[in-house]
């Protein structure tokens, strides 16, 4: 029976696995890569070390697997993007990352001129140095690349298009709806690049990727890098891939996904609801993996919060260990921690806020620390959901959950306790390549359907237990918490 190999290109690492056609993971493979911080709010990856570690893990997978698989999916970290030369393959600069907030003072610029509204318009996106289209456009602010990116001699694209293009020789430069979406340049009711948009972030459309469908063979991986030739059938931003690996193909089906930041998306269909409360309308895949439409929240820093308390203060170990630290206190005895380092994302969308910790005393402990880095992740999952019901009047009755934090069973039940709705986590929390792995098997024939895809998912379900006026108090010290963080970012004296 065939299988298909998944690469989920991350913000931190690089994931593979080999995936059977019922559904069993028979290969895995993972690898990390650097974090190169040049400047203050300046994030930047080496695009060929991620191509090299890419390699190493789908290597590990195959290998672990004992088996060829049929063809494989890629996902990957969305809105950062790479510049490099067609003729050579070799990078011109450093890949400019999501979390990356070097152009905050020309979206400022831009917002000051009355733009956001006819750009939201268009690309479902507001004006935030999180997007990729002012970062290419500071990529291209040298005139001689903009002029070589105008002949066509470069090519730009996040990252599934630099690994596409990798992975081909050369030989193919695309990239599919969900990241495409995620540009600032992407119209999304055209379903193309939107030229007076390429004008203002001046952008030449030589450089772009041409855009297709999430699902279907758009190229071949050379044998050297795999040992056989594979064709490339699915691709999609991670967190389009997870709502898809989910199963949330239906309106209203809602999932979070909790990684380096955490990513709540509500499947929306063909509609295309324009929201009033901080959210984004991105591209997603239907139940065939054509375009439709999601309504998103985003949390820039989730899980990297507690990469921090690790790499940063050295106050754990492994990230395992917040389970048992969260555990060993009753609260965190009045300490909330915004961990705004890249900015707030949705609904705040406020690109000067930085980490805040309020409330702290001398009797503050690591454990209390640990705790209310957990408990971020739950409120701000709060606060997006409670703006996508507002926006849509999504009737959510459980939260469907994947990413390496929602392997914690305590950030889980506190998740469920603080939104007052029951969370559904699956028995393979990798659902980002899960739904690349979906997408490809969905165009090689490997599953007839995104039924036949899904059969024999099994789900823990955490159910609420705090008294309601317990949740609703707890919310409002978060809320202050919030603020305290807005006044510190806003405030020029």
């Amino acid at each position: 029976m065939p299988s298909i190999l998944a690469l989920d290109q991350g913000t931190t690492g690089s994931t593979a696995l080999v995936i059977h056609q019922e559904g069993k993971v028979l290969g895995r493979g993972y690898r990390e890569f650097g974090q190169h911080f040049p400047r203050p709010g300046w994030v930047e990856h080496d695009p060929e070390e991620i191509f090299r570690v890419t390699l190493e893990a789908a290597r590990d997978a195959i290998a672990q697997a004992g088996e060829v698989p049929v063809g494989l999916g890629i996902t990957n970290q969305r809105e950062t993007i790479v510049l490099w030369e067609r003729a050579t393959g070799r990078p011109v600069a450093p890949a400019i990352v999501w979390q990356d907030r070097r152009t905050a003072e020309r979206c400022r610029a831009l917002k000051a001129e009355g733009l956001e509204p006819m750009i939201q318009a268009r690309t479902g996106l507001v004006l935030d140095p999180y997007f990729s289209a002012t970062k290419l456009e500071y990529l291209l602010q040298d005139p001689q690349l903009r002029q070589r990116a105008g002949r066509g001699d470069l090519a730009a694209g996040t990252i599934d298009s630099w690994l596409i293009a990798r992975l081909t020789g050369g030989r193919v430069h695309v990239t599919d709806h969900t990241n495409a979406s995620r540009t600032l340049l992407y119209d999304l009711g055209t379903r193309d690049w939107a030229d007076d948009l390429l004008r203002l972030f001046q952008v030449p459309r030589e450089v772009l990727p041409r855009v297709v469908a999430s699902s279907g063979v758009q190229g071949e991986a050379d044998p050297a890098h795999l040992g056989t030739a594979l064709p490339i059938a699915g691709m999609a931003g991670d967190q389009q891939a997870a709502l898809f690996g989910q199963g949330c193909v239906r309106e209203g089906l809602a999932k979070n996904t909790y990684g380096t930041g955490a990513f709540l998306l509500a499947y929306t269909g063909q509609q295309r609801p324009r929201s009033e409360n901080g959210l984004l309308l991105t591209a997603a895949c239907g139940p065939r993996g054509e375009p439709a439409y999601a309504l998103e929240g985003s949390i820039f820093i989730a899980g990297a919060a507690i990469q921090w308390l690790r790499d940063g203060l050295g106050l754990i170990v492994k990230a395992a260990e917040t389970d048992a630290l969260a555990r060993s206190v009753e609260d965190t005895a009045g300490v909330y921690f915004v961990p705004a380092f890249a900015g707030l994302g949705s609904p705040h969308w406020e690109a000067e806020a930085r980490g805040t910790i309020v409330g702290l005393t001398r009797g503050t402990t690591r454990a209390h620390l640990v705790r209310s880095a957990l408990d971020a992740m739950a409120f701000s999952t709060v606060d997006l959901l409670g703006a996508m019901v507002a926006d849509a009047g999504l009737e959510v009755s459980a939260l469907r959950v994947d990413g390496g934090a929602a392997a914690n069973d305590w950030l889980m039940q506190r998740q469920a306790d603080l939104l007052g709705v029951a969370v559904e986590r699956p028995d393979n929390v990798e659902t980002t390549a899960l739904g690349a792995a979906g997408l490809a098997g969905l165009a090689l024939g490997v599953w007839g359907s995104v039924e036949e895809f899904l059969v024999g998912r099994t789900f823990r379900r955490f159910d609420p237990l705090l008294p309601g006026a317990e949740r609703l108090a707890e919310r409002e010290q978060w809320r202050r918490a919030v603020h305290a963080t807005l006044a510190w970012a806003r405030y020029r004296g």
